[in-house]
């Protein structure tokens, strides 16, 4: 029988930013089985905003505060340029400090994400894809907007210290006492990049505590450059994917900060994460999103190099309702290419036409 009260219940005192945090570390069964080394996820869906990113959004928008970027004691504006998570975390924390928000993000992003944070009250404007050297670039345009208010701040998500920070101070923390609570130790933690600070936050601090015996791998989707750069030391792209939040064709000043002890890098084409997406689904009773399956198929392929019953640890970054219009359609999945990566007994989840 599962122990459901063996945790002692949380008090969140100071309201929603005392829930963010803590979130359980999984074991990921039957994948875990098959490779004969233990396969752990992050679950970070079960933060109060729904991701991983709730944690950098607390740590940017208290950073602001102490350096009195904003004050907390008048109406104020949180500004980001943002493919979502971000936006959705600094929304939600927005809210509950008193402060408006407004957001930038790649028009690209699924719809669902765009409503989720007009229901929280925030300003969104969806805007092309441009590089980073375009003015009109939508961090570019955030950073402008910020500019032209009164108590604003743009949070800069990509190149602030405070988002690697929040991970190397808490995620880090919690995935070492997690695993040496079970007796175990880690061999190996492995996640995807979009600003850098979740994977930078976490390797910067597993490569101190076990004196650089932690594999680091950063994992990565088509179309961004990371991959390449840690191989070849070159930023070379190409192609596009379907997974969100993820992938640079830069390093972030996030990244730059832990470049230096990554060990290896694993892409992760699009058709792998899609089949995974729905294996997980199938085998674990997990429904998660794109990058967390893409994040479980790198840990798996790190794991399969390492000796037979070692721990490599993800990130399950968020939760698949954001993109469920998406990759539960078929009609969707068949545009992509990606239908004939599920196999035929996954098939049955793809309930939309």
């Amino acid at each position: 029988m599962s122990q459901l009260h063996r945790y002692a219940p949380v008090l969140a005192s100071k309201g929603l930013i005392d829930a963010v945090g803590n979130t359980p570390l999984i074991r990921l069964n039957r994948i875990s089985e098959r490779l004969g080394r233990n396969v752990f996820g992050k679950s970070e869906f079960q933060n109060p905003g729904g991701s991983v990113k709730d944690r950098a959004a607390l740590y940017l928008i208290e950073q602001a505060e102490k350096e009195g970027l904003i004050d907390p004691s008048r109406p104020g504006t949180i500004v980001e340029g943002s493919a979502g998570n971000t936006a959705i975390g600094l929304a939600h924390i927005a809210r509950s400090k008193g402060y408006n928000s407004v957001f930038y993000m790649p028009n690209t992003q699924s719809q669902a994400k765009i409503n989720l944070l007009r229901y929280l009250g925030a300003e969104v404007y969806p805007v092309p894809v441009c590089p980073i050297t375009d003015p009109k670039n939508f961090n570019n345009q955030a950073r402008d907007h910020a500019k032209r208010l009164d108590n604003a701040v743009w949070t800069d998500q990509f190149d602030n210290d405070a988002n690697w920070k929040a991970h190397y101070e808490t995620t880090g923390p919690e995935i070492l006492s997690q695993l040496e609570s079970a007796g175990l130790k880690c061999d190996a933690f492995t996640c995807s990049t979009g600003t850098g600070g979740t994977f930078t936050g976490v390797a910067k601090y597993l490569e101190e505590q076990t004196q650089g015996n932690c594999k680091l791998v950063v994992s990565d989707p088509p179309g961004s450059c990371i991959y390449s750069y840690v191989k070849t030391g070159k930023l070379d792209r190409e192609g596009s994917s379907f997974t969100e939040g993820i992938g640079q064709g830069r390093i972030t000043g996030n990244l730059e900060k832990s470049v230096n002890i990554i060990d290896d890098a694993v892409f992760v084409p699009d058709s792998s994460s899609i089949e995974m997406l729905f294996q997980l689904l199938d085998e674990e009773g997990l429904f998660l999103g794109g990058t967390s399956a893409l994040n479980v198929v790198a840990a798996c392929e790190v794991a399969k190099v390492l000796p037979e019953g070692s721990n490599v640890v993800t990130i399950l970054c968020d939760t698949g309702h954001k993109y469920a219009d998406r990759v539960f359609s078929k009609k969707w999945l068949i545009e992509k290419g990606l239908y004939d990566a599920i196999p035929s007994s996954l098939k049955k989840y793809v309930i939309l036409e």
